[in-house]
């Protein structure tokens, strides 16, 4: 039999946070990309700068190891997380500081000299998609066809992040995009402000992998010890952006059960980890959420009403939400749309008071059937709206390898 001469996918070269560390929205929408794109994914050191802290030393010796891998490779922990034949993940060395012109400088040439023989190698046209202010300066240097802004947050008010430097690289990198696509309302409210406009793209959720039925051992396995049921669940970042007043007006008002606070922290407000019902043990595998969700009895998010947590579109909420599970949120912009799917409170008072009822009565039943709308919400969904963005502005040669895909899959189709 001759083989079937395929023309190369289109090449894309992704700058987010490090390939398998957490999943983020970006990794969700990359994955369902994979079967059609070239994917080149940089690692990069994020957005905080070294602090002398237990936090950033961690950090500090993840990058090391990254950097001395042999030939830049994958870690064990990303090939473990998705192994795709359209997938390279490289981690470039980076300068761990943006506030000085300098600083940028050193960035920039370290990350286009390590970057351009390997986006030559691409198949072309390669276009580039950023989550980072950080990458501002590189969209003048890269020879890629188009870049492309993935909005997910309002760095610049990030608590604890050098917010005068990352608001200055958001607005450059704003005005030196192609295209822009944001998470959430208020950030396009933000990028007009700026004389851009932007596409719309919510956060997605894996259906199948939040609809998980665990066993008792299982739930065991995962809670700390002493961490006795019900349970109200938190998972995700615990720093400063959460409301402490509503966790302590929970923590008292509980009888029975616990307080679960789940994920890293990045100096969280110590008053609330020192309650007597509330735990905060660090972060679980991602693979371990699903059943971490079946131990609550209440999914909680509350975020205190803050610049960052306006602009913020949770990717947890929909993943709450799909799971069954009764869902207190504090009102944000990004939940209001789901306001007949979940509780949203106000203050103290009415976070513990409704997170009190729900221990008690469940999740209503007219909740339950609003949710059927999350099956429209998938990242195959989104991943489509995406791509749509891609080609919206993308070159001619782009458009052609789509087509060229495209019809490829339709001979195929009749072959067989």
């Amino acid at each position: 039999m001759i083989a079937e001469r395929v023309s190369e996918p289109p090449s894309l070269i992704v700058f987010s946070d490090d390939w398998g560390r957490h999943p983020s929205s970006c990794q969700h929408l990359i994955k369902k990309l994979l079967p059609n794109y070239r994917v080149l994914w940089v690692n990069t050191i994020g957005t905080r700068a070294p602090r002398l802290d237990l936090t950033t030393i961690k950090r500090v010796g993840e990058k090391l190891k990254q950097w001395t891998q042999k030939k830049n490779s994958t870690s064990e922990e990303s090939e473990a997380t998705v192994a795709h034949d359209n997938l390279k993940v490289v981690n470039p060395r980076m300068w761990p500081w943006f506030s000085r012109s300098h600083d940028r400088r050193l960035n920039s040439y370290l990350l286009s000299r390590q970057l351009a023989p390997l986006i030559k190698d691409l198949p072309q046209p390669v276009t580039a998609i950023t989550t980072l202010p950080i990458t501002a300066d590189l969209a003048q240097l890269l020879a890629v066809e188009q870049w492309i802004y993935y909005c997910v947050d309002d760095f610049g008010e990030w608590p604890g992040l050098d917010g005068n430097t990352l608001r200055e690289m958001d607005v450059q990198m704003i005005q030196r995009a192609d295209r822009i696509v944001a998470v959430s309302e208020h950030l396009q409210s933000m990028i007009s402000s700026h004389g851009r406009s932007s596409t719309l793209l919510t956060h997605g959720v894996d259906l199948e992998c939040w609809q998980h039925t665990a066993t008792p051992k299982d739930i065991q396995n995962i809670l700390p010890n002493n961490c006795d049921r019900p349970l109200a669940v938190f998972w995700g970042v615990v720093d400063r952006r959460l409301n402490s007043d509503m966790i302590a007006a929970l923590s008292k008002r509980m009888q029975h059960g616990n307080i679960l606070l789940v994920g890293p922290q990045q100096d969280p407000d110590e008053r609330i980890l020192n309650l007597h019902n509330v735990h905060a043990p660090g972060p679980l595998p991602f693979s371990s959420l699903p059943t971490l969700a079946q131990a609550a009895s209440v999914l909680i998010m509350p975020y205190a009403d803050l610049p960052v947590t306006q602009a913020m579109q949770p990717l947890k909420m929909k993943e709450y939400m799909v799971t069954g599970q009764p869902v207190v949120v504090s009102n944000l912009p990004a939940v209001r749309e789901w306001n007949d799917c979940l509780d949203i409170v106000d203050n103290a008072a009415d976070f513990a008071e409704m997170v009190t009822q729900r221990l008690s009565s469940g999740i209503p039943d007219v909740q339950l059937q609003a949710r059927t709308r999350l099956r429209l919400e998938s990242w195959s969904s989104k991943a489509k709206q995406l791509e749509h963005s891609l080609l919206a502005t993308c070159p001619r040669q782009l458009t052609e390898a789509m087509g060229n895909r495209d019809h490829r899959q339709v001979d195929l189709v009749h072959k067989n």
